[in-house]
């Protein structure tokens, strides 16, 4: 016979409810690792020591001293290093500053009693104990540090964190110290050595004059004076013509300088007559308002800064006056200078006529040698000028380099551990791992789950849904609440077949006790309560059980019959059920099993399509030995009993490819042991029946028990494989 072939459903899309299944299914599991989870992250949290945090805070800037040195400079506005702080936060962790720490606080041997050592602790093992209890962390878009320690003492991190603070502020005083000091020891040792250097100079020009016999009353010259020789006179009288044009061109200038207005009089001065002293008057000017400008923004106009600041500006505007006036005091002389100049050049080319060029000639060497002793005088004052520089710079107090800015405290909370966190950190991951491993379970079964699972696998229909703790219908009687669950299976069973003819069943299963036996004794009750005339076959040889629930003997059955020991007759029994025959296994020689094959078998199955409406043959596993496969080739339909959730899908497929390979008509499932208050999607393929019976019951209760004696105890049937 071909098996009824069924259409593959569309692949099915997990919804949120097939998630809300696997977690009710997996409940057990989810709150066994929840339970675990957050008992082990509250005893854990309460066994950890407790920790105290104390803060302290530093500002920290770059290398400035907290007033301007003599140049009027400040490093403050060095240009920006984005490697600043993390360098700094490197240093505060260095072994320079943790050293000293540990060495001011004596916490070799402190740390030596706490832990319980003999011997104090070496600075290396008490470098990384402390280098752990730090934490630096930078506050945003500021240059403070907080620098934070963490110990089991209170007071013990409140002492460390103040004392890194002061160690490196200490560190960073000496350190630019030690720096400027190196450096002002090179500018005095060099100043020593241009000092002997200019003595012995100063011998030589000395010895020079005297020999040249050189009356050198200037000491800002350079040479001899201006001589003129006879054949320089015209030279000379053009230098005259000269003079007499730059007094012209001085006199043109002062004219206009006068008729300038105050305030266009200070912007010309500087290019018409340069002065370093109004130059630099101005320059404090710029500097003066532009301060006055900033602390304007920042202060009202009774704030001292700010009244200092315009103080400042009018005297400095007052001595820019003063300055003016006396350039141009200076220029009328100049005027009058030059025209002095022209008026007695002609005479003073005369009178140097004479001992020009033999002045000029003896005095070369000496007023080279006293250029040289110039030059070198220059560049001493300079060198010792930056020495004062650096000797003031060394002076002023560098406090701003590095600021406490809060001491730290004894904390009185402890912060770790952290009680609550820790078990709402245990409480969201147990969930979280309990729901993880559910679904991972869930994964890693592969049995039969769903009606999806069995139609998308399978590629069969479903005929009925079992519910779990199934009785006997025999006993419990028609208005059992399990009976609606067979009923349905009957009817889709009967809607099944291809033609009304067909009426030997054979119930399978891919393995041991999957309720083949349940299955068959109920499903041919419901058959018989609705009137038609129906067989029971114990077709199990090798372990039959149909017996053991009708409570009678297996002396004489099927194998009785098949060996011709016996007649139908004799082998066919009653049961209490009007409709309902049975014919047990019988005792099976071992020399006979494959009785089932014989050709007597076949005249039996013939012989019982013809007596009654129906015939269920109950079977061993199809899987375990042949009977089954034989059984399904020989009857006209064949149902295939799963259990839900007890063997791997593959399993339950195998089973089903025996079936069609001996030719077997597989007409459908038979889902079994379905758990209903784990699976709720299964509710309407018998849990409304179930629950309108048991009201019913409830409502209707009597002392005696419907369908079966009050005297007899009821039989719970365990699955045998």
């Amino acid at each position: 016979m071909d098996p009824l072939k069924t259409s593959a459903p569309p692949e099915a899309k997990l919804h949120f409810l097939d998630y809300w299944r696997i977690i009710r299914i997996r409940k057990t599991v989810i709150l066994a690792v929840f339970l675990l989870v957050v008992i082990t992250a509250t005893i854990v949290t309460f066994i950890l020591p407790e920790a105290y945090s104390s803060l302290a805070r530093i500002k920290v800037e770059r290398d400035v001293s907290d007033v301007s040195g003599v140049g009027g400079s400040a490093t403050a506005y060095a240009s920006y290093d984005p490697y600043f702080i993390q360098t700094e936060f490197e240093v505060i962790q260095s072994e320079v500053i943790l050293d000293k720490v540990i060495e001011s606080l004596n916490l070799n041997t402190e740390w030596a009693k706490k832990y319980n050592m003999d011997a104090a602790l070496k600075t290396s093992q008490s470098r990384r104990v402390l280098k752990g209890m730090i934490d630096l962390r930078p506050t945003r878009n500021t240059s403070l540090i907080e620098l934070r320690v963490v110990s089991d003492k209170p007071d013990e991190a409140a002492k460390i964190a103040n004392a890194i603070a002061k160690t490196y502020q200490e560190h960073r005083k000496d350190a630019r110290r030690l720096l400027t000091q190196s450096g002002i020891n090179t500018f005095e040792k060099k100043l020593k050595e241009y000092d002997l250097e200019l003595k012995e100079r100063e011998k030589g020009v000395d010895q020079l004059r005297q020999d040249s016999g050189i009356m050198d009353t200037d000491p800002q010259s350079t040479g001899p004076g201006q001589t003129l020789g006879p054949v320089n006179v015209l030279h000379y009288n053009s230098l005259k013509i000269e003079n007499e044009a730059q007094y012209k061109k001085e006199a043109s200038l002062l004219e206009q300088l006068k008729q300038l207005k105050a305030s266009d009089l200070r912007q010309a001065i500087p290019t018409a007559a340069p002065d370093s002293i109004l130059a630099s008057l101005l320059q404090d000017l710029i500097s003066a308002q532009a301060k006055l400008v900033a602390l304007r923004s920042d202060y009202g106009p009774e704030n001292p800064e700010v009244q200092r600041s315009e103080k400042l500006v009018r005297e400095t505007n007052d001595r820019i006056d003063e300055r003016v006036k006396g350039i141009i005091a200076g220029m009328e002389v100049h005027v009058a200078s030059l025209l002095a100049v022209v008026n007695n050049s002609e005479a003073k080319v005369n009178e140097a006529k004479t001992n020009d060029m033999f002045i000029a000639e003896q005095s070369r060497p000496y007023f080279l040698a006293k250029a040289d002793l110039e030059r070198l005088k220059k560049f001493r004052d300079v060198l010792a000028l930056r020495a004062a520089q650096e000797n003031i710079e060394y002076a002023l107090p560098r406090t701003q380099m590095v600021e406490i800015i809060d001491s730290a405290e004894p904390s009185i909370h402890p912060v770790r551990p952290n009680k609550p966190l820790n078990i709402a950190l245990g409480i969201i991951i147990g969930l979280v791992v309990g729901v993880g491993l559910a679904f991972f379970i869930e994964y890693l079964d592969t049995s039969v789950k769903t009606i999806d699972d069995v139609e998308r696998t399978l590629q069969a229909p479903v005929l009925g849904v079992i519910p779990q703790n199934v009785g006997y219908l025999l006993e419990e009687g028609a208005e059992s609440p399990h009976a609606e669950a067979y009923r349905v299976l009957r009817t889709n069973l009967l809607f099944s077949r291809k033609d009304d003819k067909l009426n030997t069943v054979a119930v399978v299963s891919a393995g041991a006790g999957e309720g083949k036996s349940t299955t068959v004794f109920n499903l041919a009750t419901v058959f018989a309560q609705s009137g038609q005339r129906v067989l029971m076959v114990d077709s199990d040889l090798r372990r039959p059980t149909l017996h053991k629930l009708l409570n009678v003997a297996n002396v004489l059955g099927l194998t009785n019959y098949l060996l011709k020991q016996n007649t139908l007759e004799e082998v066919i029994q009653t049961t209490g059920l009007a409709n309902l025959d049975f014919l047990s296994s019988g005792k099976l020689p071992s020399s006979s099993l494959g009785i089932l094959s014989s050709a007597q078998m076949k005249d039996l199955i013939s012989e019982l399509k013809q007596r009654y409406d129906f015939v269920f043959f109950d079977s061993p596993p199809i899987m375990g030995v042949s009977d089954a496969s034989i059984l399904a080739s020989e009857v006209d339909m064949t149902m295939q009993v799963i259990q839900y959730r007890r063997y791997p899908q593959p399993m339950n497929i195998r089973a089903k490819q025996l079936i069609e390979k001996v030719g077997g008509n597989l007409i459908g499932i038979v889902l079994n042991n379905i758990n209903m208050s784990q699976d709720e999607s299964y509710y309407y393929y018998s849990g409304y029946y179930h629950d309108y019976y048991s009201k019913n019951e409830d409502d209707d209760a009597t002392p005696h028990t419907n369908g079966a004696s009050a005297d007899k105890p009821r039989v719970d049937i365990k699955p045998k494989y």
